[in-house]
């Protein structure tokens, strides 16, 4: 898979082969999206870029980089058959398996439904595939064992091991346990992908262990124009939210909730998708363009977002965009955002 055969997503492709070629790969992260939207073709297409011989750069168009789609690594990517590739999916007992079962043993049924569909199939889909459309496919400890021993090996080709963890909020609380020695302590040279629809109900400790790669649908961006007015009145919140001035607080309030419901959606998804950027280029050690034309406030305020406080920050905007799903009454809940934000921040 390479990025160019993914549509749309450009800035966040562009963002990821900065980082990889600055040779700061975080050991994981989670892609966060819906599969229609290419998570897993973009984590398939990273792997890709990651261990690609002849990376081929671009000048001008709307693609920075991608791998080259000839050396041996990209072919055997793209069969899927790399020997230090590895997948860890939902499944549930077949009529042909049953009993004591993990991952491993309906690989041959999951590669031929990722190049069946382009990597784009649903998980109802898979389930279809595999004939358990009734059953409810779980990720199980027998799977985060084998993830574990797995990733213990050398690898076969002396490049990276790489780990892909498909509909990771199906992992169940003992596989999820199993996990974090891994997660906080990798071996050297490896890389786990966990691709995500949800995040909601994984562990916190797994959440926090990972650097976060949002992909929207395009239904959910803004035109430019809003994003331009979310810019604004972002930096502009996110300055109050360090004074606190209530009088000052107050009114920057007023504006962000005479915007309509969807438009005040749009903008704290906005505002999430920066804070995660923060987030994920300084743990890389690059800038981000917040875009507040102020270079001193870009260079500070990314700092601000650190490993320890990143999941409350997470989870102070989502509840907040699910109090506008929920027809709240704006100016409470954004205020009610504004202080528990403006607590998040001060525990960088």
């Amino acid at each position: 898979m390479q990025f160019k055969d993914i549509a749309g997503q450009r800035d966040v492709i562009n963002r990821l082969t900065e980082i990889i070629d600055s040779g700061r790969v975080s050991h994981a992260q989670m892609v966060l999206g819906d599969t229609a939207d290419g998570t897993l073709q973009l984590a398939l297409a990273y792997l890709q870029y990651l261990g690609c011989t002849n990376r081929q750069h671009y000048e001008g168009g709307d693609l920075r980089a991608d791998s080259c789609g000839e050396c041996p690594h990209c072919k055997k990517m793209a069969q899927l058959m790399h020997p230090d590739l590895h997948f860890v999916f939902p499944t549930a007992a077949t009529a042909k398996v049953t009993g004591s079962f993990w991952s491993g043993d309906f690989m041959q049924e999951f590669r031929e439904f990722l190049l069946e569909r382009n990597a784009l199939g649903t998980v109802e889909e898979w389930y279809e595939h595999l004939g358990i459309e009734n059953k409810q496919g779980m990720i199980r400890e027998s799977d985060a064992a084998h993830i574990v021993s797995d990733l213990g090996l050398k690898s076969y080709e002396g490049g990276w091991k790489m780990m892909v963890i498909w509909m990771a909020e199906k992992m169940n609380t003992a596989a999820a346990n199993e996990l974090l020695k891994t997660l906080e302590e990798p071996t050297p040279g490896t890389i786990l992908m966990l691709v995500c629809e949800s995040d909601e109900r994984m562990l916190s400790t797994i959440r926090s262990r990972v650097q976060t790669i949002m992909v929207r649908g395009e239904g959910e961006k803004a035109n430019e124009a809003e994003r331009t007015q979310f810019a604004g009145l972002l930096v502009e919140w996110l300055r109050l939210l360090f004074k606190l001035k209530m009088k000052e607080l107050a009114a920057q309030v007023d504006k962000m909730a005479a915007l309509n419901r969807e438009q005040q959606k749009q903008f704290l998804t906005y505002a999430l998708g920066v804070m995660r950027d923060c987030f994920l280029h300084g743990a890389a050690g690059l800038p981000v363009e917040i875009g507040s034309g102020d270079q001193k406030f870009d260079t500070m305020f990314p700092t601000m977002v650190t490993v320890n406080n990143i999941e409350l920050i997470e989870k102070t905007l989502d509840d907040a965009i699910m109090a506008v799903e929920r027809n709240a009454n704006a100016k409470i809940a954004l205020m009610q955002l504004s202080f528990n934000m403006s607590k998040a921040l001060k525990k960088r």
